[in-house]
Parts: structure tokens; C-alpha cells; sequence
């Protein structure tokens, strides 16, 4: 599976952006996820979408700020993010856990593909 991430930039704090995460094929099974990576810091669990339930799960940092959604029509999954923090600020990963745990569901290494990651920068 290959994905292609999009749609970081530079932004204002409590501005919104819209990440998108294109994949080349999806299953039924699949759990796509956005992680985030800060410098210095480990890559943490954002959100992430079960693809036939379309289940929805978010970290609380973001809870109520961002939303997670798909289109099984052109297998992209996205990220709505709203009112903007610096601490937001990262590189994006989206990603595609084959079959749903819930152990594995907040963990990078349980993931089995990665997109190659967009950056988001929020200033104050």
C-alpha cells in the first residue's frame, strides 16, 4: 500500500488546515491513522478511522479540534484541523493498520505502511 500525504503549510494559531492522505488501495480491514512527529519528540497517535465501520478515534490532545474522515470512493482519508495550536506543530504521517486491535490502535509500531509525511507549522 502506498500513501501520499498532503496539505501541511504554515498557519496562524486558531487557524484551520485540512490534511488529506491518498491511498493506493484499501480494504475493507483497514484502520487508517494520522500520526504526528515534533522535534525531539516520539511520534504520537492524532486520530484514526476504521475503514469499513468508520469508526473514529482522536487523541485527546486534539479531541474536539480535529476530525477524521474518508471517502471510500477515492480511498483518501482526512484530517479536519481547527483551532490551531503551536504545540500542533509537526510532521503529519498518515498510515494503515491492516486489521483492528485495540491493543495496536494508538501504537506507531503496530502500523504497517506510512505515507511520507507533511509538515504543519503553527505560529503564535
Amino acid at each position: 500500500v502506498q500513501l501520499q500525504a498532503s496539505g501541511g503549510g504554515s498557519v496562524q494559531a486558531g487557524d484551520s488546515l485540512r490534511l488529506s492522505c491518498a491511498a493506493s488501495q484499501t480494504r475493507s480491514s483497514y484502520v487508517m491513522g494520522w500520526f504526528r512527529q515534533a522535534p525531539g519528540k516520539e511520534r504520537e497517535f492524532v486520530a484514526a478511522i476504521r475503514w469499513r465501520e468508520n469508526a473514529k478515534y482522536y487523541a485527546d490532545a486534539v479531541k474536539g479540534r480535529f476530525f477524521i474522515s474518508r471517502d471510500a470512493a477515492v480511498d483518501t482519508v482526512y484530517l479536519q484541523m481547527s483551532s490551531l495550536k503551536p504545540e500542533d506543530s509537526a510532521v503529519y504521517y498518515c498510515s494503515v493498520l491492516t486489521y483492528y486491535s485495540s491493543s495496536a490502535l494508538y501504537s506507531s509500531s503496530a502500523y504497517n505502511y506510512w505515507g511520507q509525511g507533511t509538515l504543519v507549522t503553527v505560529s503564535s
